[in-house]
């Protein structure tokens, strides 16, 4: 029993292989993102590791087991000095990630804002002459939108995301009844929430297939 590894190890590395094999799954057979896909495997490895926790049992001593108890607190002292660096060693992986997706969120905030002050009284929109620094957003990411009906937008002054998520309910109305030929699809496909997360950096099962080139 001295060269078996702690039991401490073996059920966080079973737990990891599950995790790591439940988020492959998620992303590439069910479209989830990048993001949906790790909170899914980190679960299952949860799972996992608890299941094996409380189900684990060590094997009882036998008869000839009872000459030897002065082994048994020597191999149990050097794994417990093992496994310190490798549960220190995760917190310091684990810190940077929030740190990065926080800013996303923050850059889009201001432009909603914007564009909601600028909506009219009435219900009109925000519209642009033409979009923020000759670059339009990919509207076709958002459900509903194909190659006609962007272009029916960016005819309207509609190019980028944010100007979408800052609709409220009378902006909403206002472009339904005035989208030539598409009228009421701006609330049918839920444009307004599907914008605020790609105005924000993140992706939506379909805008992750038009990115794949598998849409149009």
């Amino acid at each position: 029993m001295k060269d078996t590894a702690p039991i401490s190890q073996g059920i966080i590395a079973v737990a990891a292989l599950f995790a790591i094999i439940a988020a492959g799954v998620a992303f590439v057979l069910y479209d989830f993102s990048v993001f949906s896909s790790a909170v899914i495997g980190v679960v299952i490895g949860v799972a996992v590791a608890i299941a094996l926790a409380l189900g684990w049992r060590e094997p009882q001593a036998g008869p000839q087991a009872t000459p030897a108890p002065t082994a048994k607190p020597a191999a149990a002292a050097k794994p417990a000095a093992a496994a310190k660096p490798a549960t220190a060693a995760k917190p310091a992986t684990a810190a940077p990630q929030p740190k990065a997706a926080a800013p996303k969120a923050k850059s889009a905030a201001p432009k909603a804002a914007k564009a909601a002050a600028a909506s009219k009284k009435d219900g009109t929109p925000e519209f642009l002459s033409a979009p923020r620094e000759g670059d339009p957003d990919d509207l076709k990411q958002i459900k509903g939108v194909g190659p006609k009906l962007e272009q029916t937008l960016h005819n309207m002054g509609l190019y980028h995301f944010d100007q979408i998520a800052s609709w409220g309910p009378k902006e909403q109305a206002w472009v339904d009844d005035n989208l030539a030929g598409f009228k009421g699809r701006a609330t049918r496909d839920d444009w307004v929430n599907q914008a605020k997360t790609l105005a924000a950096g993140g992706a939506t099962a379909f805008s992750q297939k038009v990115e794949k080139g598998g849409v149009y």
